[in-house]
C-alpha cells in the first residue's frame, strides 16, 4: 500500500492550496479516506474524512467551512481543498485509508498507509 500526498508549499495567510493523495496497492474504492496533519511538537490529528462513495464526510471544527475533502475513485485519488489558510494550518499533511465508515467511526488506529506527507507552510 502506498499513499503519496503532494501539493504542499509555502503560501500567505488567506490563500488556498489543493492537496492530492494518489493511492496504489489497494482497492481504493473500498476504503474510507482521511486527511491528517501534524504540527511540530503536536500529535497527528484527523482533519477530514470521506466515505467510499464520497457522499459522507467529516471535518474537524478547526477546518470546517474552509477545507473540502473529495475523491476520484476512477483515478484512485483523494483531494483536500484548503481555502483561507491560516498560520495555524502550518503542518505536515498526510492521507490515510480506513476500513471503518468515517461517518460513524474515526479512530486514529483504524487508519494506515501514512506515507511521507506533504509540508504546508502558511506565513502571516
Amino acid at each position: 500500500v502506498q499513499l503519496q500526498a503532494s501539493g504542499g508549499g509555502l503560501v500567505q495567510a488567506g490563500e488556498s492550496l489543493r492537496l492530492s493523495c494518489a493511492a496504489s496497492g489497494l482497492a481504493f474504492r473500498t476504503y474510507n479516506m482521511g486527511w491528517f496533519r501534524q504540527a511540530p511538537g503536536k500529535e497527528r490529528i484527523l482533519l477530514a474524512g470521506i466515505n467510499l462513495s464520497g457522499t459522507g464526510t467529516y471535518y474537524a471544527d478547526s477546518v470546517k467551512g474552509r477545507f473540502t475533502i473529495s475523491r476520484d475513485n476512477a483515478n484512485d485519488t483523494v483531494y483536500l481543498q484548503m481555502n483561507n489558510l491560516e498560520p495555524e494550518d502550518t503542518a505536515v499533511y498526510y492521507c490515510a485509508a480506513s476500513r471503518a465508515n468515517i461517518v460513524y467511526r474515526r479512530r486514529k488506529d483504524d487508519f494506515f498507509g501514512w506515507g511521507q506527507g506533504t509540508l504546508v507552510t502558511v506565513s502571516s
